[in-house]
């Protein structure tokens, strides 16, 4: 079910109204409804999958139980290796097993022998690859006795698929969020007020900015040989926009919506294209993964300490398995590699670290932002391609600066109207965010006026024939 269909907008008030109205006197019931509602919005893309996340409730659910009990050191790494085993053990076949296999046959290819080989038509369930790591890190932090774990089955499988952060993240450790479906839910017009404006913001990136934007994007990435170096350099430019309003989007839908329903999800975007580094971006970007692998991979592996061989070995794994994680495609490592090799100036000059309190931007920082944003574009455009090699050809391409001509954006009275929304919206998103990085805030705040803008907005500029899938589905 998708935040940006009929679909939903017919199911979120009915559960809301049941929410509040019905099941509000029962912390029991609410969550029971939180479980319901949650599977019915999950299966309503294939219920089948439903089974997936069931048994991963389960398992880790067990698990953590008697990692409580258990005292015996080997014993309680066994128990954890469980969890491990299943939930990567899941995540690789349904995500990697088809990559792993054609990788093997194009790599005896080299040799010049030839595999006769056929691959399963797996599909990937939607969201895997974040709840699996949301039902990770729970097992984990009670494995480092950081945590107890709960007694509550009801209350950890509310946890695990509660549906607004369920598919596309925010992944939430269960520290932060699992207390919240302990306690008992006091409904706050304020809170939920905030929420409501978070939403209509949330909507403006997805269907006014990034989907818009996919408009140009699909093409000129699909037909990449038949435009100027400055038509494919402003496609990948573009594209920049559509993942970061269909992303950032998407988190602040759903951020929204659970303060609908008494719930805080922690932050996940906070205005990444006024990064002035790459460490800055990355603090900014995606902040929910970024901070699992910073815990749960970067430190194990030793962090910052040790050797400066060492330092620069964790932050390379770091980054290729997080672009790993992002899919079962070459483009996606190399997009993680380029991210690390941009990275390492900084942590060979120690100063990854030099913007982490500073928010206000100057016009002193301007071209620090601007050459940030051109590195990360780049790079953006390896994960957008269907391969290296066509990445490869698309950035040679710009590089060869083989005309000005932007005949595409306004060959036809169509294009003309498409290159302004999209203008337009990008202007009003980079404005509002400027205004709120300039009074330190961790988010775009909305009065019932500009709300109500934003909202015409929305109507008049937004696509909603056909609605899109958010892209982090696929993740």
């Amino acid at each position: 079910m998708l935040f940006n269909s009929v679909d939903f907008a017919i199911f979120l008030p009915i559960v809301f109204i049941g929410y509040w109205f019905v099941t509000k006197r029962s912390l029991s019931l609410q969550n029971i409804l939180i479980v319901c509602a949650s599977y019915l919005f999950y299966g309503w893309w294939d219920y089948r999958f439903l089974a997936l996340i069931a048994l991963s409730t389960l398992v880790d659910f067990i698990v953590a139980r008697q990692l409580q009990k258990e005292t015996v050191r080997n014993r309680r790494k066994a128990l954890l290796f469980v969890s491990l085993f299943f939930n990567l053990g899941m995540l690789a076949f349904f995500k990697y097993f088809n990559f792993f296999i054609e990788s093997w046959v194009d790599a005896w290819q080299l040799f010049g022998i030839e595999m006769q080989t056929s691959t399963l038509k797996i599909i990937l369930p939607v969201g895997i690859s974040f709840y699996t790591f949301q039902t990770l890190s729970y097992t984990i932090d009670v494995y480092r006795k950081k945590i107890a774990p709960t007694h509550s089955l009801l209350q950890f499988a509310a946890f695990v698929s509660f549906f607004p952060q369920l598919v596309a993240g925010p992944i939430e450790r269960a520290s932060h969020l699992l207390p919240q479906f302990q306690t008992k839910r006091v409904f706050n017009s304020e809170f939920a007020i905030s929420g409501f404006y978070l939403i209509i913001w949330g909507l403006f990136k997805k269907v006014v900015v990034a989907d818009n934007c996919a408009y140009f994007v699909n093409q000129i990435f699909d037909g990449a040989g038949n435009y100027s170096s400055m038509e494919l350099f402003i496609g990948a430019v573009l594209f920049a926009f559509q993942i970061y309003g269909d992303f950032s989007g998407y988190s602040d839908i759903a951020i929204g919506v659970s303060r609908l329903f008494g719930f805080d999800l922690k932050t996940n975007f906070s205005f990444p294209y006024f990064s002035r580094d790459i460490a800055e971006f990355w603090r900014r970007w995606h902040i929910s993964l970024s901070t699992w692998f910073r815990d749960y991979l970067y430190i194990p592996l030793g962090g910052s300490r040790g050797t400066t061989w060492q330092n620069v070995r964790n932050v390379f794994i770091v980054f290729l398995v997080s672009g790993f994680w992002h899919g079962a495609n070459w483009t996606f490592i190399v997009w993680g590699g380029i991210h690390a090799i941009l990275f390492l100036p900084l942590l060979l000059l120690k100063s990854n670290r030099k913007h982490i309190t500073s928010t206000k931007i100057n016009l002193q920082q301007l071209p620090m932002l601007v050459l940030t944003f051109v590195f990360v574009t780049f790079a953006w455009i390896f994960f957008r391609a269907d391969s290296v090699e066509i990445a490869y050809t698309f950035i040679k391409e710009i590089l060869r600066f083989n005309g000005s001509s932007v005949v595409l954006f306004y060959k036809s009275s169509k294009m003309v109207l498409f290159s302004a929304i999209i203008v337009l919206s990008i202007v009003i998103l980079l404005l509002f965010e400027f205004l709120a990085i300039q009074k330190n805030k961790k988010e775009v705040t909305l009065n019932v006026y500009t709300a109500i803008g934003i909202a015409i907005l929305i109507c008049f500029m937004g696509v909603f024939k056909n609605p899109s899938e958010f892209i982090y589905f696929q993740f």
